[in-house]
C-alpha cells in the first residue's frame, strides 16, 4: 500500500528545498507535476538532475490556464474534470506504490495540489511536505522585511476587481499581490487610488536565475503572470 506525497519545492532555488522533500524526490519511483501543455513546467525544472534512474514521470497538463476567464463556467467545468481524472490516476498508483507530486512553494498556500488533496481524501493515504513560500523568497529578494511589529499583512490576487484591490491596499500595512500578468494596469490604478503606488516593488523569478527586483513605478511593459508585487510594512520597531 502506497500513498500520495505532495512535496513542497520552496520558492524556486533548489538549495531552498527542505531536506525531506529532497529525500523523497530523489528516491521516488513515480513523480507527478503540473505543467502547461508543451512546457517543461517550473516544478519539473526545479528538480532537474535529482530524479532517480528509471523513474516514471506523470506530467499533469492543465487543459486551460489563462485562455478562458475564471468567471466563465466552462473554466471550472474543464478544470474540475482535469482534477477528477488525475485524482483517479494517482489513487490507482498509490494502491501499490508511493507517488510524489511536486508543488512549487508551499502546497497549502494557493497550490494546485489542494484541488487533488480534497478529491483524494478517503481514496488514498496522503502526506504533505511544507515548503518555503514563493512570496517569502520574493520579499527576501527585495532586501527589506515585509512586516514590522504589529503590521498586518494582506495577500491578494491581482485577479480581484480594481475596487477590491484599492480597498485592500488602503486598509493594510503590508501587501503581497500575486498573479500579475495582464492585471498589471488594473493593479497600478488600484495602488494609486490607495496612495501606495510609490511604495510598491515588483519581483520576477524570486530566488531563481534571472531574478529581477524593480520599483513598480519604473516598469514599462508586460510582466509575467507569476510575478509578485510587494508593499512593505513600516510598523512599530525598537
Amino acid at each position: 500500500m502506497g500513498k500520495v506525497i505532495c512535496a513542497g519545492l520552496g520558492p524556486g532555488d533548489p538549495d531552498l528545498m527542505s531536506v525531506r522533500s529532497h529525500r523523497l524526490i530523489t528516491g521516488a519511483r513515480h513523480i507527478a507535476y503540473f505543467r502547461k501543455a508543451g512546457r517543461q513546467g517550473q516544478a519539473r525544472a526545479i528538480v532537474e538532475g535529482m530524479l532517480a534512474e528509471g523513474v516514471t514521470e506523470h506530467a499533469m497538463e492543465y487543459p486551460v490556464t489563462t485562455e478562458i476567464h475564471f468567471s466563465d463556467p466552462e473554466y471550472n467545468r474543464v478544470l474540475a474534470d482535469f482534477y477528477d481524472r488525475w485524482a483517479v490516476t494517482l489513487a490507482e498508483i498509490a494502491k501499490s506504490e508511493d507517488v510524489v507530486v511536486l508543488c512549487e512553494g508551499d502546497p497549502f498556500l494557493y497550490g494546485s495540489y489542494m484541488h487533488l488533496y480534497t478529491r483524494l481524501q478517503g481514496r488514498a493515504a496522503q502526506e504533505i511536505v511544507p515548503g518555503i513560500t514563493g512570496m517569502s523568497g520574493c520579499w527576501t529578494a527585495s532586501g527589506q522585511p515585509i512586516t514590522w511589529g504589529d503590521d498586518v499583512l494582506t495577500v491578494a490576487m491581482a485577479t480581484l476587481s480594481e475596487d477590491e484591490l484599492a480597498k485592500r491596499a488602503a486598509e493594510t500595512d503590508a501587501l503581497v499581490v500575486m498573479k500579475i500578468g495582464r492585471n498589471l494596469p488594473k493593479l497600478r490604478r488600484a495602488l494609486e487610488r490607495a496612495g501606495r503606488a510609490e511604495d510598491a516593488w515588483l519581483v520576477e523569478r524570486g530566488t531563481m536565475p534571472g531574478q529581477s527586483v524593480q520599483k513598480l513605478s519604473e516598469i514599462d511593459g508586460e510582466v509575467p503572470y507569476f510575478s509578485i508585487v510587494l508593499v512593505h510594512g513600516q510598523g512599530r520597531r525598537p
